[in-house]
């Protein structure tokens, strides 16, 4: 049943499925906090991201080869969701804007995941972000960037941004440029964010749909090495929309 087709969100499993993320939230803090104390680091993030997203109904299938250490991740963003598909199930963390670290809560949990704030009215200050990115490819675990820089319908691409790509033009020794292909399928509709609906809404809708969400995560072959960052964005989403079943017109890409 496609998102289009399907009756009002379930308010009891709506219900069901925010407690269940509540408790794993409860349950998952008190090892993640002595993981970090007794030890320096903690690999509870991505399991919690992992089990909220079956919590949520995700059901992904990852296809293509596991993402190495000091990788930049270049995906397509239609909902929330894909934070805990890509930080669940290929252990990436994130380039997010700065307003997110203020917000209560979610702003913690992002900071448990090694999220990287960039303040996009900064717009002189692209020479600054672009090294906070450098930097944070030093560390092994990979950064995951939306370079349409929100979230959409999922039934079209937008144009990718590519100031923060300067950063891998050409990418660092030792750094490979992923792009990956989030695919909902016929359940782009149900997830899809769209600008001008309010969060709760697509939050409600999600959460109460009936039935699982399969997606397919196919993280696609690394991109040759590129000086010109516009360049690298184009390669990297005309590769993204040859992976997506959900767009209406290939063509016009």
């Amino acid at each position: 049943m496609t998102a289009s087709a399907e009756p009002h969100p379930s308010r009891l499993l709506y219900g069901i499925r925010l407690a269940g993320l509540i408790g794993l939230f409860l349950a998952y803090v008190p090892p993640h906090l002595l993981s970090k104390w007794l030890l320096g680091r903690s690999g509870w993030p991505p399991r919690f991201l992992r089990h909220a997203g079956l919590i949520a109904g995700i059901r992904p299938r990852v296809e293509g080869t596991p993402l190495h250490p000091h990788t930049l991740v270049i995906a397509n963003h239609t909902s929330w969701l894909d934070i805990l598909i890509l930080g669940g199930w290929a252990g990436a963390a994130f380039v997010s804007k700065a307003e997110l670290r203020t917000t209560p809560l979610l702003g913690w949990i992002a900071d448990q995941n090694r999220t990287l704030y960039i303040d996009r009215a900064a717009r002189r200050d692209s020479h600054g972000q672009v090294r906070q990115i450098t930097e944070a490819l030093e560390h092994r675990q990979p950064l995951a960037i939306f370079p349409e820089g929100t979230t959409g319908g999922g039934r079209h691409l937008l144009q990718f941004r590519t100031t923060l790509l300067q950063a891998v033009a050409p990418p660092p020794e030792g750094v490979n440029v992923r792009p990956v292909a989030v695919d909902y399928g016929g359940h782009v509709d149900l997830v899809g964010w769209h600008s001008g609906e309010r969060g709760m809404a697509n939050f409600r809708r999600v959460l109460g749909h009936r039935g699982t969400i399969p997606v397919t995560v196919r993280l696609l072959d690394p991109l040759p090495a590129e000086e010109d960052r516009k360049a690298l964005a184009r390669d990297a989403r005309q590769a993204i929309a040859a992976a997506l079943s959900s767009l209406r017109a290939r063509d016009t890409l």
